[in-house]
């Protein structure tokens, strides 16, 4: 029989992580039996009882295999490294936090038997914040009109993918993944799947506004020069602008010369519009080395302290 390889990252997610591991079992043994499976868990250094808990459940049940890293590697590459352990046809990537139905897992599996390399769960609505969600969707029209590729909306990483597909997300060699955009990279034959995302019952959210920052940064730099060369373009807007302006200055002044004053007011606003404009560019710069400095760097996803049920 096929191996569908289920991967669930988790950092102090003790509230949730046995009802998942049931969720899925349930699932496995109800609706696709015809298929064997292992339930990869990567646990990103939790600091509450996540890692004994998923130990306990190990011991009675051989299909779950657990990695505990040595210590929090982000939000980005845990994830990622967990996925490139799976050994089976297909890989399924499922968060912890239970806000990802497990009960769409047939459904993925029957888009792939159709012929499909990658199948992802698009959110078509959420009982998340409806600010956030409104604020995720502006940030994703935003990054689909700047990318140079394909841009899934409202995909949060829960799909389904072949091993060829993750096979060739190994060879791009990313030492920090943006997955979303690796996924889109690569291509394939996508389908997509809408739902409707339920609210997290138990525990908080992981994300913080550095964590939405860091991914919603890197989504734009690693699929766009865009911003490079705006401001190449905004830098030539706004010096003909100050030209046109001086011009039209230096005219008024030749009119009405006992009259007019330029006032220190328009200088001041103008100076520091131009520095927040320049700053602003600088750290869009600063950005685009600090992808490459962790690129020349080619560090290891994660270092692992602990595998279970691997042998």
């Amino acid at each position: 029989m096929k191996l569908i390889s289920i991967v669930t990252p988790c950092f102090n997610e003790e509230g949730n992580v046995e009802e998942l591991y049931k969720r899925v079992k349930t699932v496995m043994s109800e609706t696709l039996s015809n298929y064997n499976y292992e339930h990869i868990f990567i646990d990103n250094a939790s600091s509450d009882k996540t890692v004994e808990i998923l130990k306990n459940i190990a011991k009675e049940d051989k299909n779950i295999k657990i990695i505990v890293n040595s210590r929090n590697f982000g939000h980005m590459c845990s994830p990622v490294h967990g996925m490139f352990q799976a050994t089976g046809d297909v890989i399924v990537s499922i968060v912890s936090d239970l806000q990802d139905p497990p009960e769409m897992i047939p459904q993925f599996i029957k888009k792939w038997e159709e012929g499909n390399d990658v199948v992802l769960a698009i959110k078509q609505t959420s009982e998340e914040n409806s600010f956030m969600f409104k604020l995720r969707k502006v940030y994703y029209d935003t990054l689909s009109k700047l990318s140079e590729i394909e841009v899934f909306k409202n995909y949060t990483g829960f799909g389904l993918y072949d091993k060829k597909v993750m096979d060739a997300i190994k060879k791009l060699k990313d030492p920090y993944p943006f997955f979303r955009g690796m996924v889109a990279e690569v291509g394939f034959k996508v389908a997509k799947i809408s739902y409707d995302q339920p609210v997290r019952l138990r525990g908080v959210t992981k994300n913080n506004f550095y964590t939405l920052y860091d991914i919603g940064m890197l989504g734009i730099i690693n699929n766009s020069k865009i911003p490079l060369r705006m401001a190449i373009f905004i830098g030539v807007l706004f010096g003909v602008l100050s030209a046109l302006i001086g011009v039209g200055y230096f005219i008024a002044k030749l009119m009405f010369w006992d009259t007019m004053s330029l006032g220190v007011a328009p200088l001041l606003i103008m100076s520091s519009f131009m520095f927040s404009i320049m700053l602003f560019f600088i750290g869009i710069i600063g950005e685009y080395v600090g992808a490459i400095y962790t690129q020349v760097l080619d560090r290891p996803l994660v270092f692992e302290q602990e595998r279970i049920n691997f042998d």
